[in-house]
């Protein structure tokens, strides 16, 4: 195969088109195989470190799936991730009529003003809500499946 006709491959500064597909013990967190594909750029931070380190190398048109140990793909959990934050506040940066539930996820805006983060609510008091700002799949096994369909 000559480099004219063989298919592109994925480098640390490629721009991707792909479907993929993230999931821990309790199931998919993103998958994107049923929808359109994502696109993205490798090296933003749109993908943990450790989940570019497996796309690095792959072809376009490569479909695969890889298993990564607790921990590898997000991290470990970190308790100082866990947050109280005050209803008055909550009120006063969002809708003043949210219902707070265990289990709801809630976006952020990143302090820096440049795109958001999500918490997990962990507990509800009176005056406060316990969020949690680990990554889902923190410190859990993940399966990563891949298919690529477009390298830039």
């Amino acid at each position: 195969m000559t480099a004219s006709n063989a298919h592109p491959t994925i480098g640390p500064d490629s721009f991707l088109t792909l479907h993929y597909r993230l999931s821990g013990p309790q199931g998919d967190v993103i998958n994107t195989f049923n929808d359109k594909p994502a696109t993205l750029s490798l090296g933003s931070g749109e993908l943990s470190p450790a989940l570019e380190q497996h796309l690095l190398g792959l072809a376009e048109g490569t479909h695969t799936t890889f298993e990564l140990a607790a921990g590898e793909a997000f991290g470990e959990r970190n308790p100082d991730m866990q947050q109280w934050v005050s209803k008055n506040l909550l009120k006063e940066f969002g809708d003043p009529d949210e219902q707070y539930n265990v289990g709801d996820v809630v976006q952020f805006p990143a302090p820096t003003g440049k795109g958001s983060f999500a918490g997990a609510i962990q507990q509800v008091t009176d005056d406060a809500v316990l969020f949690d700002f680990n990554h889902p799949l923190a410190n859990q096994p993940v399966t990563f499946e891949v298919q690529v369909i477009g390298v830039l």
